[in-house]
């Protein structure tokens, strides 16, 4: 039975026990509202916050994101927006990570700014870096997102409730060039661990980000066809920040394509029916001017995955004593040398396809030792006094000696 005016009933069991409140609010324009409580008091404070909601019309109906827990949205996020990102397989493993939380048991409804702020104390006791833990955050802000925007769930974002951990000052590691006792610098010794590996790609594609400055991606994901050597470029129709860009490429970039076209040549040339080799020709200016001309194969550069070549260059740079250098700090140190080189911000940025000053800032770290060197063979500042301001020139005190007028 209905409890004053209220649509509160009495829910009670069949020996007539009361086993609580239940209320059902039913009102045109609206769908209906069930909720069970123990509590009179509980169930009269939400009948008369959802009738006065639906009387100024901002009600909104949050039976849908009460019954999703955090699980069953990563899941949805996963189906429906994750397969149209670039870092798709990334993003997935770590859905399926965050489905293993205790957090994913919660309604996303009830999920508050503490409970954000829990997970990311967590993270870092676990040794998660700060960059690590914002990009989970970032995942579960944008579902979030997703939720209110496209499925129609009345939610609060709890994420920017919580605080963002602080990013550690940018990485500054640049490959030494003191030799070592065998005369050999940080490059060099890594230029021979590269070389010794089982993997016949990592030379090339060391030389190549050391040259060019791409992006780890970016070079495992080029293809013949968007190769000119020709003109010496390298074409990138898709990059990270969604731009395409052609990428200059210097002699030494040059030879290394090459040198990687060889290699592709002698080990496809009888495995390869030649019906299915391509007809991309590539043309080489050589010094005698003579067009050297070689066909390749369409299709990617580097038969490599992204993560097996991680752990390939990881141990080819253990393996050449460099310490505490990821493939990354290639970038930082290709985009200091074209500042080395002369060539100035546009010409840098266009290369580099950074899209700011203040990130192509980041990637730059230039050497006190080498700036020195430049300073010291400028010409020194010529130190020119002004001219003293002629006064008129007195005949006496006070007296001034009118000036002849031109005849």
């Amino acid at each position: 039975m209905a409890r004053g005016q209220l649509p509160i009933f009495e829910r009670r069991a069949e020996d007539g026990r009361l086993m609580g409140y239940q209320v059902k609010i039913r009102k045109q324009g609206f769908p209906t509202v069930s909720r069970q409580f123990d509590r009179f008091a509980d169930a009269e404070r939400f009948a008369l916050d959802t009738l006065q909601a639906m009387t100024a019309r901002t009600f909104t109906d949050r039976r849908e994101a009460e019954r999703t827990t955090l699980a069953d949205a990563l899941d949805r996020y996963k189906r429906e927006v994750t397969p149209h990102k670039k870092s798709a397989y990334g993003e997935g493993c770590l859905i399926e990570r965050l489905k293993k939380l205790r957090l994913a048991e919660y309604s996303i409804a009830t999920i508050q700014g503490a409970d954000i702020a829990g997970y990311r104390d967590a993270r870092a006791v676990e040794g998660a870096s700060a960059n690590t833990i914002r990009i989970e955050l970032a995942l579960l802000s944008h579902l979030y997102t997703v939720a209110a925007s496209d499925w129609g769930m009345p939610l609060a974002n709890p994420v920017r409730q919580a605080r963002k951990p602080k990013l550690p000052r940018g990485r500054d590691r640049r490959l030494d060039r003191q030799r070592d006792d065998n005369g050999l610098t940080e490059e060099d010794r890594l230029l021979a661990a590269c070389k010794a590996s089982k993997s016949r790609w990592l030379e090339p594609i060391v030389r190549l980000a050391l040259e060019t400055g791409m992006r780890r991606g970016e070079i495992l994901g080029l293809r013949w066809e968007h190769i000119d050597l020709s003109h010496g470029t390298a074409h990138l129709p898709d990059t990270k920040n969604g731009d395409s860009r052609s990428v200059p490429l210097s002699p030494a970039a040059r030879r290394a394509l090459l040198a990687v076209h060889r290699t592709r040549q002698a080990k496809c040339r009888n495995r390869i029916k030649p019906a299915q080799r391509v007809a991309v020709v590539l043309t080489v200016q050589a010094n005698d001017r003579r067009k050297i001309k070689r066909r390749a194969r369409r299709g990617p550069l580097f038969p490599i995955g992204d993560s097996g070549f991680v752990h390939t260059f990881q141990r080819a740079a253990e393996n050449a004593g460099l310490v505490d250098f990821h493939f990354h700090d290639l970038r930082h140190e290709a985009t200091s040398r074209l500042f080395e080189r002369g060539l100035d911000v546009m010409e840098v940025a266009s290369i580099t396809g950074h899209k700011t000053l203040s990130m192509l800032k980041r990637y730059t770290h230039l050497r006190a030792r080498d700036l020195a060197k430049k300073l010291a063979t400028l010409p020194a500042p010529t130190l020119t006094a002004s001219p003293a301001k002629q006064r008129p020139t007195t005949a006496g005190a006070g007296n001034v000696v009118p000036l002849k007028k031109a005849g």
